[in-house]
């Protein structure tokens, strides 16, 4: 007597024609997991599918987390210091920001509206020289710039306004070889105008403050100092050259476009975050897509391996079937038995794979750290990347997305397999025996 048909006796003959997913079909399922030493090919097959479906499934958690987790990264940054919503004045200067910037703040959805005076320079020191964003700012809106605020490696923002220094970004000053106290030399082409021409303007400033705000493009290239240093150095008295705004929510920015257009009293050019960053964003979006479906042909050629080891073991256990089928099992018992036991693998691979792949996701950082260490190289440069390190973000919604997307997959793959053993006629399969 067979080990299945043994277990089929034990559960009770009169099961067999029981209602669906009965103890019966369960123990029968359960039991061809385990294949005989005589035939363990068919449960290696198993094996290789529960592992490909976990790597599977764990590679696809980690990539969407990495990718979740640079989107998220670069958006903080890049919106956490240049705003969700940028205004530009036209037709007449800027010199009313302040009465702007009251009106912009009343808006509903509206967290921080801060007036600048943006222009690109020149940076140099006794040791070497580069270019800079230099962004002038009143001292009470740069520590509640979120970018800066809290970010301050070394000095101060206290009396920013009336020392008249500068604050840089941790790289810059790294490649200027400067410290706190130390001078550096800001240089713009469009100085005063003088009967030769428009003559350069250089000025030094004390650095008073040096921050980090992770990513490295902009360590590099920002310099902030006071607004009224700024106005004075490009020649604009009394004015700003935009104003930024930042909102509770920057996915919804239709919304909070019309209300600020609304108050905002003004000719004035309006952008925000999506369109200064739509390329980078929509790049990566693409990137992130497709990198599901290249990883999703893993976890769909592990559920091919499903199919035929299910099919070989219909083939192995034909014998087991029109005994079964002659003790009073139905069609779609023995349907469900294989469905069961295919579905325990895709089910079992997709929750060893959850698991890993949310523990990998979760630690990519001291994972990337280790690595790093063990084969002395850097598998993550700041330069390439903007980051300082590999950031991760599990979604939930991603999660549930993959792992339905699995399981579905391992159902469907189950279902052929299942359906050949269903209809196996009892006398041919037991012709040769």
């Amino acid at each position: 007597m067979t080990d299945a048909v043994a277990v089929a006796t034990r559960a009770a003959p009169s099961e067999a024609g029981s209602k669906p997913f009965s103890v019966f079909e369960w123990l029968v399922a359960l039991r061809y997991l385990r294949g005989r030493r005589s035939k363990a090919f068919v449960s290696e097959i198993a094996g290789f599918s529960f592992l490909g479906i976990g790597v599977g499934v764990a590679t696809l958690i980690v990539v969407m987390s990495v990718m979740n987790g640079f989107r998220h990264e670069l958006l903080d940054k890049i919106v956490g210091i240049n705003g969700h919503v940028f205004l530009q004045g036209v037709e007449t200067p800027l010199t009313d920001y302040d009465a702007v910037d009251e009106r912009l703040a009343k808006v509903p959805g509206v967290k921080l509206v801060i007036p600048m005076i943006e222009g690109a320079a020149a940076v140099s020191s006794p040791y070497n020289q580069a270019g800079a964003l230099i962004r002038g700012i009143k001292e009470a809106d740069i520590k509640r710039l979120p970018g800066i605020a809290g970010h301050i490696t070394l000095g101060t923002l206290d009396n920013f306004d009336s020392t008249g220094g500068v604050a840089i970004g941790q790289r810059l000053a790294e490649s200027l070889a400067l410290r706190i106290g130390d001078t550096i030399s800001v240089l713009t082409a469009k100085g005063p105008q003088t009967p030769f021409g428009v003559a350069p303007r250089i000025k030094s400033y004390p650095i008073t403050a040096i921050f980090q705000i992770g990513m490295s493009e902009f360590d590099s290239s920002f310099v902030y100092m006071p607004l009224t240093e700024a106005q004075a150095f490009f020649g604009k008295d009394g004015e700003a050259t935009v104003i930024e705004a930042f909102v509770d929510d920057p996915d919804h920015m239709d919304e909070v476009r019309a209300k600020l257009d609304a108050v905002v009293g003004r000719p004035m050019i309006m952008t925000d975050w999506r369109q200064r960053n739509k390329t980078f964003f929509d790049a990566l979006n693409v990137e992130r897509n497709v990198m599901f479906i290249i990883l999703a042909l893993i976890v769909l050629v592990a559920a091919l391996n499903i199919i035929s080891g299910l099919i070989m073991l219909v083939k192995d256990k034909s014998p087991d079937i029109a005994i079964l089928r002659t003790m009073g099992a139905t069609r779609g018992a023995i349907l469900r038995i294989f469905l069961i036991t295919g579905t325990a693998i895709g089910v079992a691979g997709t929750f060893a794979g959850l698991v890993l792949g949310v523990l990998v996701a979760r630690n990519i950082e001291g994972i990337r750290t280790f690595l790093n260490w063990a084969f002395h190289s850097n598998l993550f440069p700041s330069e390439l990347y903007f980051l300082s390190h590999l950031p991760s973000r599990v979604e939930p919604g991603d999660v549930i997305a993959v792992v339905v997307m699995t399981i579905l997959l391992s159902i469907l793959a189950t279902l052929y397999p299942s359906w050949r053993a269903a209809t196996l006629d009892p006398v041919e399969a037991l012709r040769y025996e």
